[in-house]
């Protein structure tokens, strides 16, 4: 399974949430059944310090959803940021299976 790059843009201070397709080499959806997910958003892909999005599995679709509430969004500063997604099978194998830029857009308080 090859990693997807996708980059994003998040409005700061707004919900964001997005929507990614996990499949198999022959081009159907990974059943995702048992798996579990992490996501982070990080200055560089080293860093040590993170923001983590809220990630749901919706299993046989092979969907990951991740998302982040409009309060931890107003906590990024504006600027460009690295993010990837892990899924984790229920054997404990651990595959990233996206990555990219994170683009956040700053805005006003509201």
């Amino acid at each position: 399974m090859s990693v997807a790059a996708v980059n994003i843009t998040i409005e700061q201070g707004t919900d964001y949430q997005e929507v990614f397709t996990v499949n198999n080499p022959d081009g159907t959806p990974l059943d995702l059944t048992g798996y579990t997910g992490a996501a982070k958003i990080r200055k560089f892909p080293e860093s040590t310090t993170s923001t983590s999005f809220s990630v749901g599995i919706v299993s046989t679709a092979g969907q990951v959803v991740v998302s982040l509430a409009n309060t931890v969004t107003d906590d990024l500063k504006g600027g460009r940021y690295y993010y990837d997604i892990i899924i984790t099978s229920s054997v404990g194998k651990k595959t990233k299976v996206v990555d990219g830029m994170v683009l956040v857009n700053p805005s006003e308080s509201i």
